[in-house]
């Protein structure tokens, strides 16, 4: 069965089952939809908002500390390389690495016949004084330059 809409009719369809009437199209049978901004259902977002939002700022915070970390371990890998090519070379391996490093660095080199290496351990506290402290080291190695007095 089929009305005309434009004269503020509403559709309704014809139920094939023996006695059942005529309902309108979209109203349920049971229950009624719960109106937007009903006051019985009201608060429980917020509730559950209060209770995840520990976690939420735990979890963020683990992933700025993880991101800092790992972002000192790559200049501390950085001035390693430079310091180990640096004092095979013979250069000054400290102010090479110094570039790279945060305050209170230490950059150990030593020569080993054709091969100097560089210990580069750099302290760091990645969210500031909320963590603490954590030594992020790095080695590395370059064959000596022939040629250079030692």
């Amino acid at each position: 069965m089929s009305t005309d809409l434009a004269a503020g009719h509403r559709r309704t369809r014809v139920s094939n089952r023996r006695g059942a009437s005529h309902r309108p199209i979209g109203r349920s049978r049971g229950r009624p939809r719960p109106v937007r901004g009903d006051r019985r259902e009201g608060g429980f977002v917020t509730a559950e908002f209060a209770a995840a939002l520990p976690a939420v700022v735990a979890v963020l915070a683990l992933g700025m500390w993880a991101v800092a970390t790992v972002g000192v371990k790559v200049r501390t890998i950085d001035a390693a390389n430079s310091a180990a090519i640096a004092a095979a070379r013979g250069e000054d391996p400290q102010a090479v690495a110094a570039a790279y490093l945060p305050d209170g660095s230490t950059v150990e080199v030593s020569t080993d016949g054709t091969v100097a290496r560089a210990v580069v351990t750099a302290p760091t506290r990645p969210l500031g004084p909320l963590t603490s402290p954590v030594d992020i080291s790095a080695v590395a190695a370059a064959p000596l330059e022939p040629g250079l007095d030692r």
